[in-house]
């Protein structure tokens, strides 16, 4: 960012912004995306948004072209879950969701928390306030992303402009049950801890295809105590992680879900903690962000299909304080969350080219 002149700063949370100045002193154009991943992720999700957002700037500079409102370069921290449960960070606290108490409640699994981590890397997340955007801020945010999905692969088409963006409501669920001798324990003496959860993780698949098409519910991980053959297990951690485009369905997933431990604990006689981690919102993005678009790409003589995204986003929660448009490009095999994620150049040149084309329709506005 610095080497393309940009005017780079850091907020309290690790959010990287940085500003190309434009003729006018107005709220900006905001593009950008992640730079972090799951583990053993790819090199796609994410980093391709940011890039392009990079590319975006040093094309203006090349063409000496200043833009009548700034644009910013953004890389939110910490969009994946994968330490501390929660998605999207940096962009929620962008946005006025997250609190200082909601960063010392969120711990890892070695109980450091969120605040200590951030203090540990020279973050300075007592002044999380100062890190909030207000609506009138920002004239308008853009993402380019993969799609993480098959879709666009199998329509043979180079791009996706995003309508709405699902979210997650996510559980931490920790069974307690009795560690016992598993030859000395007859079978109905037992409390066992893993097969009251594998009850779960089956019940969360089956509830998540009862209620919609377009629900989807993950069990992403089990943690199992004390772990040797010869030991009935005791204890399970797990994470539960819902999602729809509609909050209605998303809800009724839950609430099937929070019924479904309440009956394996009393007929397993096991104890079931749940701790919801969040519950976002899905939303809609922007209907004029959304014909900028459309009208770009259709000027370009690019083919495109509106489509949902099923995964959620920072422009899910950048919708909240300011019109949001989304631009997904291929995934091919629909391989995400994975090493062998992969885009092709040409499409991600095709999603650029659109990228650059909208951006500058919204910073002449």
């Amino acid at each position: 960012m610095v080497a393309a002149g940009l005017a780079v700063s850091i907020d309290a949370v690790g959010n990287i912004r940085g500003r190309r100045a434009g003729r006018e002193s107005l709220p900006p154009v905001f593009l950008g995306s992640h730079l972090d991943t799951v583990p053993e992720g790819g090199n796609y999700d994410g980093s391709v948004g940011v890039l392009a957002a990079l590319e975006i700037v040093r094309t203006l500079n090349d063409l000496n072209l200043v833009t009548k409102r700034p644009i910013d370069v953004v890389n939110f921290s910490a969009e994946e879950s994968s330490r501390f449960g929660m998605a999207t960070i940096g962009s929620k606290a962008m946005c006025g969701k997250i609190d200082l108490a909601t960063l010392h409640r969120l711990k890892d699994q070695e109980g450091f928390s969120l605040y200590e981590s951030l203090q540990a890397n020279d973050f300075a997340p007592d002044n999380i306030q100062q890190a909030v955007l207000q609506p009138g801020d920002i004239h308008a945010f853009l993402e380019l992303h993969i799609e993480q999905g098959p879709v666009l692969e199998q329509k043979n088409c180079p791009i996706g402009i995003v309508t709405s963006i699902a979210a997650p409501t996510r559980f931490k669920v920790t069974v307690e049950g009795r560690a016992d001798h598993s030859g000395n324990t007859p079978m109905a003496l037992r409390k066992d801890a893993l097969a009251a959860a594998a009850e779960l993780v089956l019940g969360v698949e089956r509830i998540a295809k009862e209620v919609s098409k377009n629900t989807v519910a993950t069990v992403g991980y089990l943690y199992v105590s004390p772990g040797a053959m010869n030991v009935i297990p005791g204890r399970v951690e797990l994470g539960i992680d819902i999602r729809d485009i509609s909050m209605e369905n998303k809800d009724k997933a839950s609430s099937a879900i929070l019924d479904l431990i309440d009956m394996i604990a009393a007929r397993r006689e096991v104890v079931i903690r749940q701790e919801q981690l969040c519950d976002d919102v899905p939303v809609r993005l922007s209907g004029k962000i959304i014909s900028t678009l459309v009208d770009a790409a259709e000027t370009a003589d690019i083919n495109f299909i509106r489509m949902p995204s099923g995964a959620g986003h920072d422009a899910m929660n950048m919708a909240t304080i300011t019109d949001v448009g989304m631009i997904f490009i291929p995934s091919v095999g629909g391989i995400s969350h994975n090493i062998d994620e992969y885009s092709r150049m040409e499409d991600i040149c095709v999603g650029t080219d659109l990228l650059f084309d909208t951006a500058i329709r919204l910073a002449q506005e």
